[in-house]
């Protein structure tokens, strides 16, 4: 190959560079603005192919995605002079695309140095308003349900600032954990105990009321039938004397003779009962009556 061919070939490689460079392509997740000789000539590009002039524009692109950046634990001091270590996260997206090339970064096109840029200077914001709204509240109210209406207030009062600003907008900030210095954890643990035993205290106490009044209940239902069951015991035990008195009467009333000879076998089969029993009585006692006669006179 001579020369010649040696310059075609030269010339067709740049022609295919060029025509290589006259397109770019942006993709669905990205936001791109379009740069000649470092100045913006156009912003938000829609996704797909586009012409560009070649070797003199090229495409700076960002991540349109929403994002999340995981903020360091930072100590802040609450209305009562105690330090509490607080870890959280931002939830940012892109809302204007050139605003946010043009503050962060210094000019960079690379989307990892100005996200970095961006991050640090919206997260400080953030830790600077953090740390007012956590200066005028206890450590109680600071772990308290207003926890999440100081996050909220927060994430409006930055994204506010950050829109107009950096065009990045502040979707939430959300807490991951709270911690607190020693002296702080302390005295919330013993709050937190003081506070259980006092509950417990007054679930125990509630209990032994409920257990005194079902006593009293079932010492008084106790009480009550018992006193119903003597009232029947003695009604019935005296409607059984009467029949029987009534009984013995009757029997009395047919032979008096027989019932009291009955009566005589009956005591001395109980007296007379062992061998070994001994009475000292008179021979003319009435009790052997039945003995000498058999009509007892």
């Amino acid at each position: 190959m001579g020369n010649r061919g040696l310059v075609v070939a030269a010339l067709f490689a740049v022609a295919l560079l060029v025509s290589l460079d006259a397109f770019y392509f942006v993709n669905e997740t990205e936001k791109a603005v379009l740069k000649q000789f470092g100045r913006i000539v156009r912003t938000d590009i829609e996704p797909g192919m586009h012409p560009k002039i070649p070797l003199f524009q090229n495409v700076v692109r960002a991540d349109a995605r929403v994002m999340i950046y995981s903020v360091p634990s930072q100590g802040f001091q609450t209305s009562e002079k105690k330090f509490m270590n607080v870890n959280y996260f931002i939830v940012w997206r892109i809302a204007d695309i050139q605003r946010y090339l043009t503050t962060f970064g210094g000019g960079s096109q690379n989307p990892r140095l100005v996200r970095t840029d961006a991050e640090g200077r919206f997260s400080s914001l953030v830790a600077n308003k953090l740390r007012d709204e956590f200066g005028q509240r206890t450590v109680q109210e600071a772990i308290s349900g207003e926890r999440v209406m100081v996050m909220d207030d927060v994430a409006r009062d930055v994204n506010a600032i950050t829109l107009q600003e950096f065009g990045v907008e502040i979707v939430d900030i959300r807490v991951k954990q709270l911690d607190w210095q020693k002296d702080v954890r302390e005295s919330v643990f013993a709050r937190m105990r003081a506070e259980r035993n006092r509950d417990a205290s007054e679930h125990r106490a509630r209990g032994q009321e409920a257990a005194e009044r079902i006593r009293a209940e079932a010492d008084r239902t106790r009480t009550v039938l018992l006193a119903e069951a003597y009232r029947d015991a003695q009604t019935l035990r005296g409607e059984g004397d009467a029949e029987a008195a009534g009984i013995y009467a009757k029997a009395y009333n047919r032979d008096p003779e027989f019932y009291r000879f009955y009566r005589s076998l009956q005591a001395y089969r109980e007296t007379l009962n062992d061998s070994g029993d001994l009475m000292v009585l008179e021979p003319d006692s009435d009790f052997f009556r039945y003995l000498k006669k058999s009509t007892g006179k």
